[in-house]
This record gives C-alpha cells, structure tokens and sequence, in this order.
C-alpha cells in the first residue's frame, strides 16, 4: 500500500511544503480562488489502432472531431494548487500515469494526491501504452505507433500542465448538479428494446443520472470553464473515426455556448451503464446536447459557491485477486482460438518461463480532493455504478465521484456484480490481461482505503 497525503514520499513533500501546510489549517482559506486552463488536440497524425473494442480488425479511418486533452489548475488563496488533465482516451495504463504524474512533480511542484489524470473512455481514441493491450491484434507496424504515440503524447501533457499554471486568474467557483437520462443499465436490459422499454417505464437496475458541474466564473459573469461528469459509457460509437463520442460532442457545444471557456468531461461510474439506443453519430450527437444542455441549466440556475480552502489525500490500495490457476490452465488457454484468452495466456507463460511469478494483488489508486465543502473522489479502473450511488448515499450530496482516473487496469465490480459473474464480474479481465478476477473483498477494501482517505484528508489523521 502507497500512500501520499499526509504521508508524501520526500521528494513530493519538497517540492510541496506549502500546499501541506495549507492542508494542516484547513480553517484559513477565505474562498477566494484562481484558475489556470490549457488545452491541446491529441488526435494521432497518422492511422493507428484503436481502443475499446476486441472486434475491429484494422487502424483508424478517419476523424469525427478532434480528441483534445485539457488541464485545469485551481488555486486556494493560501496558494495551494491542484491539476486535473482531461483525456478523450479510452484509458492509460500505470506506467504511463505514473511517468507522466512524477514528472509533473518534479517539473512543476505539485504532490501527487493534487494531480489527476481522468480520461473520458471514449471507445473511438488511439490505444496508449498497454492499456487493453491482450485485446489487439496490432502488426509490428502499429505497435510501435502506439509506442512513439505514447511518448509523444507524455511530453505533451507535462508540457500542458505548465501552461494551465502560466494563465492564472481570479475565478469565482461554484458547483451543482443537473440530470441526464440516456444511461441505461446494460447488465439488466435488452440494449435493442431500449426505447420500447423506457417508452413502457420498464428499464431496470441501478443507473446514476446525477450531472455534476463545477463552474468557474470571472468577477463578470464571464464562463471561463466547466467541469461536468456523467456516468454511462463513451461507447455510442464503434465506428474507425476519431472522436470524444457523446462526451466530445458536449464539450464542443458547451464551447460554443461559452465562447471564452474550456468544457472538461470527467466520467463517473458507468463501467455497467451504455447509452442506448446507440451507434450512429446521430445519437452521439443527440446525447451530447442532451448532456450540455444539463450543464448549461445548472450554470444558468442554482449554483452553491465553494469557500474554503484546497485539501487532498491519496492511496494505493491492494486489491486481491481470486486464486491464481496452475501453469497447466495457461498451457491450455494459450491453445484457445479466442485471440485475447490466447494471448494473455502466452504473456504469462512467458513470464514464467523468466522465472518470474504472476500478481496476487494491485496497487489501486483512490484519490480526494476537497474544495470547500465540496468532496470529488476520482477512483481508478471501470467503476461500477454501485460505487457511486453508495459514495453519494453516505456523503450527500456535495460530492462528486469520478472514475478512470489515474490508471484503468481493469473493471471494478461491486460484490454485488461480482458475484453476478459476466463481462463487468469477470470475463472482462482477459482483455486487460489480468490473471483473473478480484476476490470477493474487492468493494470492501476500495471502502476502506477511500475512508482512509477520506480521514486523512479532512485533518482527522
């Protein structure tokens, strides 16, 4: 377990001596806050494969939209910092994360537990790193444009994060929350009887509709930038064209709505959740407005002013996996006619072959950082809606939860839907090369480790 916080390896703790300080005497923030906001296109210049789906069979095609990456410094008035980069990705991988976070660091004085990097997961973005790798069956050609892609596009963010640093100014922030109903639960309901059974008042299971704003204002009146979250899936799209999917399509209209802003997406816990009906552009357009307009009702009405100061904390929690199989499991997967199952089984053979053991847990990062009276708790991995609808339930309603944040190793099922078994449950853990699925006290740790921080980063340790 690695945790920062109030705990900071002593380099972070260097570089970062007076944002701990200021978390110490959380009493003295008066509420008045500056912002720093940058963006940058990532769409890649030349045809490379893409993330999300195990069906494609060939790179990219075309671009939809541009895929952007966006960053937002937010500064208490005791001048302690934050840094959220926003990511049209379907998802990163640790060693990226943490390359890119570290550096960051270093570069620009900033803890760690004050940097997240959340992408949107929109199934229409370049693979990066070994996210998903198991899944493609990429040539040499295109595995190393994913590898200088990669590179390219870990310079660029740190490059980025300096330059939301550089464009400081006086903000008024503020938060609420609009709805959103076009996640449907994709677990419990026939994604081609999504209209009849919404027309019937028949959709079933948990769903998180909740569209969290954070808003930020000059002392005119003027939107310089929104951050907003929702929980469903960026998978309207299975198309070979670049795009944000719905998520991108809500930015934009936001930035055309707010000519002088930056729109930031920030998936919640929709790894069970699908937009449907889906898959035509029509629809990713459609639910894009549906999701701005959301945002622009919640601008345009109540919003509660966040006062106080900048706090944070973060943990790595090990999760557990089930028991690891025997070498002889591996030997026989790796004969499977299933791609992935064939190829993850080869990759761990492999492995042993070097000697070298298979994981029994993983470094999970759990995040938190509280603006005011507001709470935001960014989560790693495909975040079940479970997790969110429990969070808000005992927090209340002043709290935001992301997940995709910082590293998406795998799905992160509740018990519940662990125990259910399936894609989410288990089988999806083939595709993110995992060894198997999580033990049964995955939630509970997750709990745990997000009440430590939760602890640590009000004072209370």
């Amino acid at each position: 377990m690695r945790v920062f916080g109030r705990s900071l390896p002593m380099l972070v703790l260097l570089l970062a001596t007076a944002a701990t300080a200021t978390a110490a005497n959380p009493a003295s923030g008066k509420g008045g806050w500056k912002a720093g906001l940058a963006k940058v296109v990532i769409t890649p210049e030349r045809p490379m494969w893409m993330a999300g789906y195990a069906s494609r069979t060939s790179p990219s095609e075309g671009t939809l939209h541009d895929l952007w990456a966006k960053a937002l410094v937010l500064q208490d008035d005791q001048g302690s910092r934050s840094l959220l980069i926003s990511l049209d990705l379907c998802g990163i991988d640790r060693e990226f994360s943490i390359g890119v976070r570290e550096e960051i660091a270093h570069r620009h004085g900033l803890p760690l537990d004050r940097i997240v990097l959340a992408c949107s997961h929109t199934h229409t973005s370049p693979v990066v790193g070994s996210n998903l790798i198991t899944m493609y069956p990429m040539d040499d050609e295109q595995r190393h444009r994913v590898a200088s892609y990669t590179e390219i596009l870990a310079r660029t963010l740190v490059e980025l994060a300096g330059e939301a640093m550089r464009n400081l100014i006086d903000v008024h922030l503020s938060h609420g929350q609009g709805k959103a109903g076009f996640a449907v639960n994709r677990r419990e309901n026939d994604q081609n009887r999504a209209d009849e059974l919404r027309a019937e008042l028949a959709l079933k299971g948990p769903v998180d509709h909740d569209v969290p704003v954070l808003c930020l204002k000059t002392s005119d009146g003027t939107v310089k930038g929104v951050v907003f979250g929702y929980a469903c899936h960026c998978t309207t799209l299975a198309l070979n064209h670049f795009s944000g999917d719905y998520a991108g399509f809500a930015m934009i209209e936001l930035e055309k709505a707010y000519p002088d802003a930056v729109a930031l997406f920030v998936a919640g816990c929709g790894a069970d959740q699908n937009p449907l009906p889906r898959r035509t552009v029509e629809l990713a357009e459609k639910y894009g407005h549906e999701l701005a307009d959301a945002v622009k009702r919640t601008v345009k009405g109540h919003l509660r002013p966040v006062l106080g100061c900048l706090r944070s904390g973060y943990e790595e929690v090990d999760l557990a996996f089930a028991p690891i199989p025997d070498r002889a499991h591996w030997e026989a997967e790796a004969a499977s006619d299933q791609f992935a199952v064939a190829n993850r089984a080869k990759s761990f053979l492999e492995r042993l072959d070097r000697g070298e053991s298979l994981p029994e847990t993983y470094p999970y990062p759990v995040q938190v950082w509280r603006l005011g009276g507001l709470t935001w708790i960014f989560l790693g991995g495909e975040v079940v809606v479970d997790y969110s609808l429990r969070i808000k339930r005992n927090l209340g309603p002043d709290t935001f939860v992301s997940s995709y944040c910082n590293d998406v190793m795998a799905y992160i099922p509740s018990l519940r839907v662990l125990q259910e078994g399936g894609y989410e449950g288990a089988t999806a853990m083939i595709y993110y090369g995992q060894p198997g699925p999580w033990a049964e006290d995955v939630e509970d740790r997750i709990i745990a480790g997000l009440n430590r921080v939760l602890r640590a980063s009000a004072g209370q340790e």
